[in-house]
């Protein structure tokens, strides 16, 4: 089920992450935007997704895909191919993927998903944009709260500054090449709030397979410090439906964040998933998840 494009493919592995998927470039009103377009039948879905990802990589789409929606992946600012000067807060890159969206010709959106650190970006969007958005969806999303902790505020100033970084995500790909599942161990014993043991133990082999492959990837560039910084809160504004999803066990973004998104937004329902760590989609009960999505879009 898992789909890479040329050299990175690897059968076998789960669907719900793609990496290096062909992306393009606009270049627009505020500057230049990294974005790929998926095109289907269906209306368009765009998708902000979390921090260390742009718009290359897919985790999660699968449920949008085979209900036949277009997708819209625009890198956020730092990331990929979007620098930080194209949109120096959440609102102005609110405007530029409005913008982007109408220079792709789509006038309307069936819903903005937010992904962990892309779920500020999600609200705002459809904040801003009422008559352009139907709804919302977030995904591990972090909300308005304070994020993240002190411990993790401090480490990432340290290890994802721009002279850094780069030498991280080279660290981390040897070392999902040379020894996989000390890798793995490494990096989901934060997000998970369940020993690392156990984690593991519930992956199937195929989305060990597919989580190795996108952490091989992953890039901070100057975005995930540009995540760090506050915003406004705009989700009193957001009139569209919401979906909330999150795991009680995510150790990346608290469950509070999901509790405080529905609590802030005036039509939402909350949906637990049972995942034991961040990742919603590498739990045995994500297909009642993607049911609760697809009926939420039908409606």
């Amino acid at each position: 089920m898992y789909s890479f494009d040329g050299a990175d493919e690897m059968p076998g592995s789960s669907s719900v992450i793609a990496v290096n998927r062909p992306t393009a470039l606009a270049d627009l009103t505020a500057g230049p935007v990294e974005y790929r377009l998926e095109q289907r039948d269906g209306p368009a879905v765009v998708v902000f997704h979390g921090g260390h990802m742009r718009a290359g990589l897919a985790i999660g789409e699968d449920v949008f895909a085979d209900l036949g929606y277009s997708v819209l992946v625009p890198s956020r600012p730092g990331y990929g191919r979007t620098p930080l000067r194209t949109a120096t807060s959440m609102s102005s890159f609110a405007d530029v993927t409005n913008e982007l969206c109408r220079h792709l010709g789509i006038d309307q959106v069936a819903a903005v998903v937010g992904t962990s650190a892309g779920g500020r970006s999600a609200v705002t969007m459809a904040a801003r944009y009422p008559e352009l958005v139907r709804r919302l969806i977030l995904e591990s999303a972090v909300s308005f709260l304070p994020w993240p902790d002190s411990r993790t505020r401090i480490g990432a100033s340290v290890i994802f500054t721009a002279a850094t970084e780069r030498m991280t995500w080279g660290l981390v790909r040897t070392l999902m090449r040379v020894a996989p599942s000390t890798g793995l161990r490494l990096l989901l014993r934060d997000l998970s709030t369940r020993p690392v043991s156990q984690v593991l133990a519930a992956l199937h082999t195929a989305d060990r397979g597919a989580l190795i492959a996108l952490f091989s990837h992953m890039r901070s560039g100057r975005g995930f410090l540009n995540d760090l910084l506050h915003t406004p809160d705009p989700s009193s504004h957001v009139t569209q439906p919401a979906l909330v999803i999150a795991s009680r066990d995510d150790g990346a973004v608290p469950f509070a964040h999901a509790e405080s998104l529905c609590d802030g937004l005036a039509d939402a329902e909350l949906v637990v998933s049972q995942a034991l760590s961040h990742f919603i989609w590498f739990s045995d009960d994500y297909p009642s998840i993607t049911a609760k999505i697809r009926d939420f879009l039908a409606t």
